[in-house]
């Protein structure tokens, strides 16, 4: 008898996946899930969510159609467990950039992020802008939280590094900017391709640079 129910034990801001316990060979599990996860990201970024089916993504990942309900629960699910890996199982993670002390500047931090996103990240960011629509309010509600754990923890930084008060708000509009430029890479870059990868990384580090530059602060 399936056993499905709503896994609320996931730390963070995470999407809720569904605990769907079927089959008891966790590596298996884990490889069916990841087989199903990769044939979906390449089929929605193909066909969109809403024209990708059940059948497609079992077609394309080798999964059988009979089996597929012992891994996801739906399409829904695996959506979610497609966003849950995007940001929290792909390094690198903004906050643990920020909470690691060998990093010096701002700068360094955001040429590590924007460059290991724009690489390792950039079809999971379009599919990320292109399937906000498709999830239900708690999901959004996550979404939004998560975003806000990210512009918290800069603004954090920010304001430790630049000396500013805390009721200072122009703080928040930088970190949300910040975050929002690292889906220039991957949402812009067909305009721009043939301008070498790393003179883009760098004109637009130094773009938020100088507007960091316009607040009172010490050297970042």
């Amino acid at each position: 008898m399936k056993h499905v129910k709503s896994d609320h034990s996931t730390s963070g801001s995470k999407l809720l996946e569904a605990d769907v316990d079927v089959i008891q060979n966790k590596n298996l599990v884990e490889e069916r899930r990841d087989q199903l996860l990769d044939a979906a990201q390449d089929l929605f970024m193909e066909k969109g969510f809403a024209s990708t089916t059940i059948r497609d993504i079992c077609g394309r990942s080798g999964v059988n159609q009979a089996s597929i309900y012992d891994y996801v629960l739906n399409k829904h699910d695996i959506l979610r467990r497609l966003l849950n890996r995007i940001w929290f199982q792909i390094p690198p993670r903004l906050e643990d950039l920020l909470a690691d002390e060998t990093r010096k500047s701002l700068r360094e931090i955001l040429k590590t992020y924007y460059g290991s996103c724009w690489k390792k990240k950039r079809n999971g960011t379009i599919l990320a802008y292109r399937s906000v629509h498709h999830l239900n309010e708690e999901d959004k509600k996550q979404l939004q939280n998560h975003e806000r754990a990210m512009i918290n923890a800069l603004s954090l930084y920010l304001r430790s590094q630049c000396n500013l008060d805390k009721m200072d708000q122009r703080v928040e509009v930088i970190a949300n900017f910040i975050i929002f430029a690292n889906a220039f890479g991957p949402m812009r870059d067909w305009l721009h391709r043939e301008i070498e990868s790393d003179l883009v990384l760098d004109t637009i580090v130094d773009g938020i640079l100088a507007m960091v530059d316009q607040l009172p602060v010490t050297k970042i």
